[in-house]
């Protein structure tokens, strides 16, 4: 159990503190003038909050942590239960809004096919399977649509997407698989050798499922059907080659009769795009091009870099972004008994322009380990739960909810395995 003290508390005199936050908004910039401390939480004094997360790991478990706050202010993260042996490895979990069911996928990278498991929550963190099914290989991200009729999945290693819909007990069964094929390699012969589905996500209008394609350098879209939630493939939207379209979010923005823009990341371009979107006669979604940056802002790409994951903050005026292998940042060792510091990889905040859907770079941040795959963020905003995939972690990021600018890192805590995923039970 571990906790981060402010950077604050360590640095500057007690009388100067009040003073020094607003010109220490960029962790970044603190960073490479000073250097905090990471030291352990004492005993807590009367727990004020107290959350579970859920995270996934190549090992085979679904881990359950709980975060707490207690009465001074600090948090400790610790496991509290673990869910194993049903998906030998898991890649990504969904908590469903409509009925509090959490869905795992396990990318089945021993076995042909992968699979979906349905789990029950509970305050006490355990989960309890509901159901379970075989899919096609490598599913990868999931969402669930039609008002919690149906989920759909992205299969990264099978080229496919699937459907299923939802029962009442919040069990499924199969409804659709589309499987999808290339002519000839893509721009980049390793990675795009054949169609690679990364992410499946539905419309602000649930009327339409658009999967970012990192082989084929697609937005493929599929209707979908109100009464039967089946799927009918659209025309895709061809991003630039070689760009591999990785993740994304959407956003409608109320300041401009409620247009819809989809942000976009590329994990072989390392792009942030923001897009605005036009629905159709024809049934479809058009894509037209706002603004496009490295995703590093003004700063360089660096050699190796792959961007991961891109989500909206709970407010809708920032896009947050990671990106793995760059080891932008050196950071304290958490252990406060190992003096090694520690190579990070980053995180990224854009502001939308509430008029027109750009982004603008706000900040780089250290995202508190090796290969930040996939994060989540609270409901309020504050805090953001990093998955650290090769350095075994989840970190606790503090947010500015009002400048979009990520903080210091408040608590973490070791999970066995490749962390592929950490959502919130909110």
């Amino acid at each position: 159990m571990r906790a981060t003290p402010s950077f604050l508390d360590f640095y500057l005199p007690a009388p100067l503190r009040p003073f020094a936050f607003a010109s220490l908004h960029s962790v970044e910039r603190f960073l490479d003038i000073m250097r905090w401390q990471h030291l352990p939480l004492g005993g807590l004094v009367a727990s004020s909050v107290a959350v579970n997360l859920y995270v996934s790991s190549y090992v085979g478990n679904i881990t359950t942590l709980s975060l707490c706050q207690d009465a001074n202010g600090n948090y400790s993260l610790t496991a509290i239960s673990a869910n194993n042996g049903s998906s030998p490895s898991p890649t990504w979990l969904e908590k469903d809004k409509y009925n509090g069911i959490i869905y795992g996928l396990d990318e089945g990278l021993t076995t042909p096919n992968g699979s979906i498991t349905a789990y029950k929550t509970s305050a006490s963190g355990e989960l309890t399977q509901i159901d379970q099914h075989v899919t096609l290989g490598g599913p990868v991200s999931s969402i669930v649509y039609n008002g919690g009729k149906g989920i759909a999945l992205a299969h990264y290693g099978g080229s496919a997407l699937s459907s299923w819909t939802i029962l009442q007990s919040g069990g499924l069964t199969l409804l659709q698989n589309f499987q999808f094929t290339l002519s000839a390699p893509g721009t980049d012969p390793d990675r795009q050798d054949a169609p690679h589905p990364h992410e499946a996500l539905v419309d602000p209008t649930d009327q339409f499922i658009v999967v970012p394609d990192l082989g084929a350098d697609y937005i493929r879209v599929f209707s979908i059907d109100p009464q039967t939630s089946v799927l009918t493939e659209r025309t895709s939207f061809s991003t630039p080659p070689g760009s591999g379209p990785r993740h994304g979010a959407f956003f409608v923005n109320p300041n401009n009769n409620n247009t819809t823009y989809f942000f976009l990341v590329t994990e072989l371009g390392n792009t942030v795009s923001s897009y605005e979107v036009s629905y159709d006669v024809k049934n479809n979604l058009g894509f037209t091009e706002v603004s496009t940056s490295g995703i590093y802002g003004n700063k360089s790409t660096p050699i190796g870099a792959a961007a991961a994951e891109g989500i909206l903050s709970p407010d809708n005026k920032y896009f947050l972004t990671s990106c793995r292998n760059d080891s932008t940042f050196t950071i304290p060792n958490f252990d406060p008994t190992n003096s090694t510091s520690i190579q990070s990889d980053s995180l990224q905040s854009w502001e939308i322009d509430p008029r027109t859907g750009k982004l603008a770079f706000v900040q780089l941040a250290p995202a508190g380990g090796s290969f930040p795959r996939q994060f989540s963020v609270s409901k309020d905003g504050t805090l953001a739960a990093v998955g650290m995939q090769e350095s075994a972690r989840v970190v606790i990021v503090e947010r500015d909810v009002e400048d979009g600018r990520f903080g210091r890192f408040v608590a973490e805590v070791d999970v066995p395995g490749e962390v592929t995923s950490v959502i919130w039970d909110e």
